[in-house]
């Protein structure tokens, strides 16, 4: 195909074409705006038009394409030439700015990338599925479709302003997700900073109602435990909800508790019957100790008949399964008591501050209690096993085991 050149009378060296050349030209050819940016508008034999660049590039002659007319004016594709220079004088190189474009993703593929990248790190299934159903609700419906590159602090108002003040816990999880995703953005190289943390000045203020789990007075737990003996649970239901109440432990770390953790005989490190659970499966993520009283071992040995050869102390209905979350809760609700499971170590805590004479430190040690106090916590090297073995007796014996 010959090379054709418009004769122009102008001795600029650019722009030479013009919008109505553009649009009329039907020679096949390659017909230059200028020598200064290398833009030419190359029509085919079948009539269609390209604008295409000549530019060098780290010493390569390179040849991009930026669009067809009518779609792409005369003016854009100088614009889009113009920039592609500016970009190589000043070092860079507009084929990898291109190709970075195409391989932006958009939120909702950026938002599963997070996902998968964080699912291992999150210790409770329930976790990871809160955070990519809460996006898939709030955002996703209005961000999932842009590039995570192009998403503005306000489009992230528009995704929180609805629901901010009506829902404030969920409104702050979604804000922390958000962010999540946008820091993960800004490693990538695919933006420059974090528009969810340009938003909280804007947004109203929200009124905190601090929530409590609901718990029975410690009076009524022994009556709760009768309940649940005569109930028609079945038995590992019932042994694990009272090792829960008898432990002050948390629903997790009895539903998932293996024989192998239990230290049943005494032994010279160890004088009185233990349970050790590892640090992987604490919420504080650091070893926790369990005295355990003649009524917990009592319900241990019965435990052992029930087992299914997989390990778990508390079997589920499904072979080599735990017993699901809602297990416990529900068995708590049917019978008539309005207390979540959790609750029983606020009835634990309650009876240890109104009924005894132990240190506070005892009784948030026998819960696991993290010490927040940095100081106080470089001198804390007791687990004060002995004091939490007579308390968790006391306990024991109070709810009438």
């Amino acid at each position: 195909m010959g090379e054709v050149i418009v004769s122009q009378k102008s001795t600029n060296p650019t722009n030479k074409l013009n919008a109505l050349f553009v649009k009329s030209v039907s020679v096949p050819g390659k017909y230059h705006d200028g020598n200064l940016t290398g833009l030419y508008l190359r029509v085919d034999a079948n009539g269609a038009k390209f604008w295409i660049q000549r530019i060098m590039v780290n010493g390569k002659r390179c040849e991009l394409g930026l669009g067809s007319p009518p779609v792409t004016t005369l003016a854009n594709a100088r614009e889009a030439a113009l920039q592609n220079k500016r970009t190589v004088v000043g070092g860079g190189d507009p084929l990898k700015a291109k190709r970075l474009a195409r391989a932006i993703p958009s939120f909702k593929d950026a938002a599963y990338k997070v996902y998968e990248l964080y699912k291992p790190t999150w210790s409770n299934p329930k976790h990871a599925s809160q955070f990519i159903n809460t996006l898939e609700t709030y955002a996703v419906p209005k961000l999932g479709h842009m590039k995570v590159s192009d998403i503005t602090p306000a489009d992230v108002m528009a995704v929180l302003t609805p629901f901010w003040t009506a829902k404030p816990e969920t409104a702050r999880r979604v804000k922390q997700r958000l962010s999540l995703i946008f820091k993960w953005a800004v490693a990538e190289g695919y933006r420059d900073f974090d528009p969810a943390q340009n938003v909280s000045e804007a947004l109203p203020k929200q009124t905190k109602v601090k929530k409590h789990r609901k718990a029975l007075h410690y009076s009524e737990v022994s009556n709760c435990i009768t309940a649940v003996q005569n109930s028609k649970a079945g038995d590992s239901t019932k042994l694990a909800l009272e090792l829960l109440i008898l432990t002050a432990l948390r629903s997790g770390e009895i539903r998932n508790a293996c024989w192998e953790e239990f230290e049943l005989k005494s032994s010279p490190s160890s004088p009185h019957p233990i349970w050790r659970i590892p640090a992987d499966r604490m919420k504080a993520k650091r070893e926790h100790i369990v005295p355990l009283s003649n009524r917990a071992l009592a319900i241990l040995e019965a435990a052992k008949r029930l087992s299914d050869g997989t390990g778990l102390v508390f079997p589920g209905t499904r072979p080599g399964k735990t017993l699901s979350d809602m297990t416990l809760s529900k068995l708590v609700k049917e019978l008539g008591y309005d207390a979540d499971v959790h609750g029983f170590r606020t009835s634990f805590k309650t009876w240890a501050q109104e009924q005894t004479d132990f240190e506070n430190e005892v009784s948030e040690m026998a819960l696991a209690h993290t010490i927040r106090n940095k100081a106080e916590a470089a001198y804390a090297r007791s687990n004060y096993l002995e004091k939490r073995k007579r308390m968790m007796e006391d306990w024991s014996t109070y709810l009438g085991n």
